[in-house]
């Protein structure tokens, strides 16, 4: 149950305005009452229309007005339970800094008692700004919670900071932060490819992108919890609120990483991609191309979740993941029951759009008890919340 219901959205004079009706789609699929204000240079960039369409609800304007209507800005932040500002532009930024009020979304702002989110949308160089940075510390000294601008493509050209946070994201965040199902809880996470290198210029390895266990960890801590995320070699920098990153190149440094840490863990979840094997001997110095043939001996590397299986405490949970290309069920089944898992996530390589590297994915869940839950196609943002609200429900529940 969610302990909000009354979502207030202001939008501002954004490119990425565009993006408010998927956010809007996704809390009045969750059921939620969304009502919306637009400034006059926002108008410019998402019709009014369309969002009073989706939210169901007339938008409201200090430039649209309605016969026999009138809107209380008092009304409105009395009405909400949170109130997100998205995108929220530098100029906006700084008369929120500033106490400005010139028209209803700041009059609204300086109104409202309940949580307010912004998530900011400018160009690079606008957000690297030292104005636009005081700026940003000022609210967050006033309680406000920014959603960090992402990296990435402006609407420039530039590439760098500024872009705004994906719906989905500005989503979990604002209502799981406000619904934390996991405060108190430690989780453990492990994610992406290790590398076994065979020289030092080698290595045996694999097409993991991380994706699936960096959303995982997001959701969990959107929820409340701490988490420590083991994270192989990838090129995505990463950081988060409440998840410390430890960050490993070798199955070896994954398994005594997490040895170390298991024991604090309530949830544990082993998302990670590890190599099976690893050269039985790495070459100080770089092989020479010689022969047609190169043999190379390789050893196993430990398992894991088998060993920490074998060590858990009856009230952790345990989590793992499977990659099957034939009998995929039943291969899932038989690592969910010999590495004695509570519950193990069965990914897709047959689906176009799934599996490594995407950014959406397909997946199955099996409990303990044999329950099979399947999921379509979907971000892999929203198959981590999928997942986290298993986890919840058999645990917690």
């Amino acid at each position: 149950m969610h302990k909000i219901k009354n979502v207030l959205i202001g939008i501002t004079g954004s490119i990425a305005a565009f993006k408010i009706p998927e956010l809007v789609r996704l809390f009045k699929k969750e059921k939620f009452n969304v009502k919306i204000i637009q400034t006059k240079s926002s108008l410019d960039f998402v019709s009014p229309l369309t969002l009073s369409v989706l939210s169901e609800n007339k938008v409201l304007s200090s430039t649209i007005t309605y016969e026999k209507t009138w809107n209380n800005h008092v009304s409105l932040s009395n009405w909400a339970d949170i109130f997100i500002i998205a995108p929220l532009t530098a100029n906006t930024l700084a008369k929120m800094a500033n106490g400005q009020c010139d028209n209803l979304l700041l009059a609204t702002y300086l109104s409202t008692k309940c949580k307010t989110y912004v998530a900011p949308a400018m160009d690079l160089d606008m957000f690297q700004h030292h104005t636009t940075k005081t700026n940003l510390l000022t609210i967050e000294k006033h309680g406000i919670k920014v959603i960090p601008a992402k990296f990435g493509e402006l609407a420039s050209g530039l590439i760098g900071d500024g872009r705004m946070a994906e719906p989905q994201e500005i989503f979990n965040i604002t209502i799981n932060k406000s619904n934390p199902k996991l405060k108190g809880k430690n989780v453990l996470i492990t994610a992406g490819p290790t590398y076994e290198n065979i020289d030092p210029v080698r290595f045996i390895g694999n097409r993991s992108s991380g994706k699936m266990g960096i959303e995982i960890a997001k959701i969990c801590s959107d929820f409340g919890a701490k988490v420590n995320l083991i994270l192989g070699p990838i090129a995505k920098q990463f950081e988060y609120d409440n998840v410390t990153i430890h960050k490993i190149e070798s199955a070896k440094q994954m398994y005594d990483t997490a040895i170390s840490l298991y024991s604090d863990s309530d949830i544990l979840i082993f998302s990670a991609a590890v190599s099976d094997y690893s050269p039985e001997k790495t070459n100080e110095l770089k092989l020479k191309k010689k022969d047609d043939f190169l043999n190379i001996k390789l050893k196993r590397t430990k398992d894991i979740i088998l060993e920490i299986s074998k060590r858990k405490n009856k009230d952790q949970f345990i989590v793992g993941f499977a990659l099957e290309t034939d009998n995929a069920i039943k291969n899932a089944k038989l690592k969910l029951h010999n590495k004695k898992l509570d519950m193990i996530i069965l990914n897709s390589l047959e689906d176009k759009g799934a599996g490594f590297q995407k950014d959406t994915n397909k997946i199955s869940i099996i409990d303990k008890n044999n329950n099979i839950t399947k999921y379509k196609l979907k971000n892999k943002s929203e198959v981590a919340k999928d997942i986290i609200d298993n986890i919840i429900k058999l645990k917690y529940a």
